[in-house]
C-alpha cells in the first residue's frame, strides 16, 4: 500500500488528468443511466420517474409487435450492412496506397484533401449534396452533359437512390479520417521486416500483403470488432439531413423512427425501450464478433 501511494503521489499530475476524464465520464455516462427504468414504466413529463407506475415489459412488446419494425429494420441493416462491407476495406486500403506513395509533397496534399469533409457537419454537406443531386444541379448536368441521362432525375426524391446517396456520401466524409489510424499502425510496422522482404525479392504489393498488412491485423481486427457492435446504428445527422417524405420508405431506420415516434410524439418510455433493446443486440455482436475473431486470429478486444 505504501509503495502504491508513493507512486501515486510521483504521478500526481497525471492521476489528476485521468480524474477529471474519469469524473466526466461518471457524470454524463453513468448517471444518465438511472433514466433506463423509464423503459418499465409509464412515464410522461407531468410526473417523475419514482412517481410513474411500473408496467413491466408492455413496452418491449410494443417495440416488438410494432407494424413498423420490419421496414425499419430492413432500412437500418441494409444500410450498415452495406456500408460495413464497403466502407470497412476502403480506409485500409487508401492507407495502404498512401503509404507506398514516395513524393511527400504530394502525399500530405492527398491527406489534407481526403480529410477536409471530415471537419464538416452533415448540416453542410447536407445542403452541398442536395443542391449537387437537384434536377439541376452538378451531377444531372454532368451525366446529360455525357450523353448518360437524357432527362434530369431528382436523386433525393427517389427512395431507390437513397441507400447508394447515403453509403457513398458517408465513405467520402470519412475516408481520410479514417485512415488516420491505419497510418499510425503503420508506422510501428518494424523496418526490418521491409528490408528483409527487399532482400528476399518482394516487390511493393507483395509488401503491403505479407509485411503490412500483418502488421496493422490486430488494429483491423478490433476496428472490425466495434465496426461490426454498431451495424444497429445509422449516422442520425446524415439520414436526418438527407431524408424528405419522398423518400421515407428508404430513409425510415430506427434512430429516425426513435426520434419521431418516441420523443417528439412525447413516448419516452417506448423510445427508452427502443434504445435499450438495440444497446442489448449491440452487446451481443460485441462479444460475438469479440470470440469470432479471438477465434480466427487470437486477437480481441479482451
Amino acid at each position: 500500500m505504501l509503495k502504491l501511494l508513493r507512486k501515486l503521489a510521483a504521478q500526481r499530475y497525471l492521476q489528476l488528468m485521468a480524474l477529471a476524464g474519469a469524473a466526466w465520464m461518471f457524470v454524463f455516462n453513468y448517471i444518465p443511466m438511472y433514466g433506463i427504468i423509464i423503459a418499465f414504466k409509464d412515464y410522461d413529463i407531468i410526473r417523475t420517474i419514482g412517481e410513474s407506475p411500473w408496467v413491466g415489459l408492455k413496452h418491449f412488446r410494443d417495440v416488438l409487435t410494432d407494424d413498423e419494425l420490419p421496414r425499419i429494420l430492413r432500412n437500418t441493416l441494409g444500410i450498415s450492412l452495406i456500408k460495413l462491407a464497403v466502407g470497412f476495406p476502403l480506409p485500409i486500403l487508401f492507407a495502404l496506397l498512401l503509404n507506398e506513395l514516395r513524393s511527400l509533397r504530394f502525399k500530405k496534399a492527398v491527406q489534407t484533401i481526403s480529410y477536409l469533409p471530415h471537419f464538416l457537419s452533415w448540416v453542410i454537406l447536407g445542403g452541398i449534396l442536395a443542391t449537387w443531386l437537384s434536377d439541376v444541379g452538378l451531377v444531372n448536368r454532368l451525366l446529360i452533359a455525357l450523353g448518360i441521362l437524357d432527362e434530369p432525375i431528382w436523386f433525393l426524391a427517389e427512395p431507390s437512390w437513397f441507400w447508394p446517396i447515403v453509403i457513398v456520401s458517408d465513405i467520402w466524409k470519412e475516408l481520410g479520417w479514417s485512415a488516420i489510424i491505419y497510418l499510425a499502425a503503420i508506422t510501428s510496422v518494424s523496418p526490418e521486416l521491409y528490408e528483409a522482404a527487399t532482400i528476399d525479392g518482394a516487390n511493393r504489393f507483395q509488401k503491403m500483403r505479407y509485411v503490412t498488412l500483418p502488421g496493422i491485423s490486430g488494429t483491423i481486427t478490433i476496428l472490425f470488432i466495434l465496426a461490426v457492435s454498431g451495424v444497429l446504428n445509422s449516422n442520425f445527422d446524415q439520414i436526418l439531413v438527407l431524408r424528405n417524405s419522398l423518400n421515407e420508405s428508404a430513409s425510415n431506420v430506427i434512430d429516425i423512427y426513435v426520434y419521431h415516434v418516441g420523443l417528439l410524439s412525447g413516448r419516452y418510455s417506448y423510445a427508452t425501450a427502443f434504445g435499450l433493446l438495440k444497446s442489448i443486440v449491440a452487446l451481443i455482436l460485441l462479444l460475438a464478433a469479440n470470440k469470432v475473431t479471438k477465434r480466427i486470429n487470437g486477437t480481441g478486444l479482451f
